[in-house]
Formats: C-alpha cells, sequence, structure tokens
C-alpha cells in the first residue's frame, strides 16, 4: 500500500484520533479453496464478494432447519461483517505467507483439550463465556479482529496518552505514552495492561498483565505479551498490525494486517444487557430441560 503524508498534530506526531471502522469481509485466515492465492483479480474479488453468506450463516452452516435458523441469531439487519475484501487480499494473515495459523505447539494442544469447557455449561452465569456475560466482546480486543457487527473504534489522542474506545462492549482501553512502567505482575486486567511508544509514525502498544481468560491465544497470562502497530497511511487509512509470537503456544509467530477506515459516523452505546433477555432465558431453558430427564 502506498504511504502519502498522514494528517499530523501541532507536536509533529501523525493525528490517529477520530473513528474508524475495521469492518471488512476478509477472512482472518485463507479459505481452503484460495490456497496459494493471497490476492485476487478485481474480477475474482467482486464474485467472491457477490457468494458472502448472509448473516449468521457466516459462522453458522445453514441447512434450512429451524436449529440452524435459531442459531444464526439475527439476520442482515443486525450483523455489520462488511461486504468488501480488503486489498482483495485472502486473508487478514499476512504471515506465515499461505494465510493460516501456524500448528499449535504440543503442549498447547494437551493444555486446549484439557482447558474447561467455558461458554458450554448453562449451569449458571459464571459458567457462560465472558461474551455471553458482557464482560469482554469478542472483537474488541486486544487484538482487534473483524467479527459480527460493532466493528467501530474511537481513538482519543492526546501527547502523553491514547484511549482506544471500542463500540463492542463500550471498552476503553488507556494507554500511557512513555517509559512508565507496567503494573505489578499482581494487578491483572480483562484488556490487560498497554503502554506505548513512538517508532517513528508507527504508534506500537505493548499490552502485558492480561487475566487467564483473556491472554492473547490462551497463553499463560505471566508471560502473555502483545505488540499491536497503528500507522496512519493517510487521510483516510489506518493500518492496524499484530503479531501473535508466543513460542510456548504457536511453532512461529504469526501477524495480522487490519486497515481502519475512516467514519463519519458516531461510536453507538452497546447496552449489552438492557433490555437483554438471553441469559435468563438461556439458563431458564436448561433448567427446564433438566426437569425432563
Amino acid at each position: 500500500m502506498a504511504k502519502s503524508s498522514p494528517p499530523r498534530l501541532p507536536d509533529g506526531r501523525p493525528e490517529l484520533h477520530g473513528v474508524w471502522s475495521f469492518a471488512n469481509a476478509t477472512p482472518l485466515q485463507r479459505p481452503a479453496e484460495l490456497a496459494g492465492k493471497a490476492v485476487l483479480t478485481d474480477e475474482e474479488a467482486a464474485e467472491f464478494e457477490r457468494k458472502l453468506a448472509k448473516g449468521g450463516c457466516r459462522i453458522i452452516r445453514c441447512d434450512g432447519s429451524a436449529q440452524a435458523t435459531l442459531e444464526t441469531a439475527y439476520n442482515d439487519e443486525w450483523f455489520d461483517w462488511g461486504s468488501r475484501l480488503v486489498l482483495n487480499r485472502t486473508s487478514l494473515i499476512v504471515d506465515p505467507p499461505d494465510g493460516q495459523m501456524p500448528a499449535l505447539t504440543p503442549a498447547a494442544q494437551k493444555r486446549r483439550a484439557s482447558a474447561p469447557a467455558l461458554g458450554r455449561s448453562a449451569d449458571g452465569p459464571e459458567s457462560r463465556s465472558l461474551a455471553d456475560r458482557c464482560l469482554v466482546g469478542f472483537n474488541a480486543g486486544p487484538p482487534l479482529t473483524p467479527s459480527a457487527y460493532n466493528n467501530n473504534l474511537q481513538i482519543f489522542q492526546a501527547q502523553d496518552h491514547i484511549v482506544l474506545f471500542t463500540e463492542m462492549i463500550h471498552n476503553a482501553r488507556i494507554v500511557p505514552l512513555g517509559a512508565r512502567p507496567h503494573l505489578p505482575s499482581a494487578i491483572r486486567q480483562w484488556s490487560g495492561d498497554s503502554r506505548g511508544r513512538w517508532e517513528g509514525d508507527t504508534l506500537v502498544i505493548e499490552t502485558t498483565n492480561f487475566r487467564a481468560e483473556t491472554a492473547p491465544g490462551g497463553g499463560d497470562p505471566a508471560v502473555a505479551r502483545l505488540v499491536e502497530r497503528l500507522t496512519r497511511v493517510d487521510r483516510t487509512i489506518l493500518m492496524y498490525e499484530y503479531t501473535m509470537n508466543d513460542p510456548a503456544i504457536w511453532t512461529r509467530p504469526w501477524t495480522v494486517q487490519v486497515p481502519m477506515t475512516r467514519s463519519d459516523e458516531p461510536i453507538y452505546e452497546y447496552a449489552c444487557h438492557e433490555g437483554n433477555y438471553a441469559m435468563p432465558n438461556l439458563l431458564s431453558a436448561a433448567r427446564a430441560e433438566e426437569r425432563r430427564w
């Protein structure tokens, strides 16, 4: 992507503040049928976009059954996946070149196989996923990965702080800039503890102190460290990049690039449990099912 001179603040730093959309149709990993093809022609991209599944059918294999219709949850009036491929790319993963996550290490495979199935049980609200409980959002990060809806980020920029405010779960991540040390290791947060620094025109954010439930890739929160990069490409594009590099989990590092587009739309409140009967309905249905045993 060719770079032009980005807008700058009076102190000379690139201007990052504003609302940015990271909705797009490019999958995180390259589909098997596009193996070996990192970028599509314009004609191929248009055909790919035309064939995109509707609504929840992008994550649930819709077969016309009542169960599948129920599991898709919403229709396209509610979903906001994005309908265009990013630069005609077939995966958001840019490294490895095959557009796939690298293999897990044997130790990570064993740990995942023995991990409790959080989110599958309906014994109580505590056994549901963090997203079900509105504690974290599936695309609120860190790291930020496009998903079904609320793919919007608002950045507030000051000389010594950056705030990353995601529309999903209305989460505000406050990032001090400079040499301020991280929090003590005993203090752990849902979104970790972030510190930022400038490397030329790129803002680099390192995040540590994750909780066990939110450590990137399900890694060890004691050592998990996420590095994100934000680069203002031009007046309409902000490049977001992150690298997952944990030799205890993956057999090699892997990198994701997500171009964000400047948006004139406001950020809307994400009132996750306001008037939301999903949790009591789910739990009451589970109790009703138990009574039939």
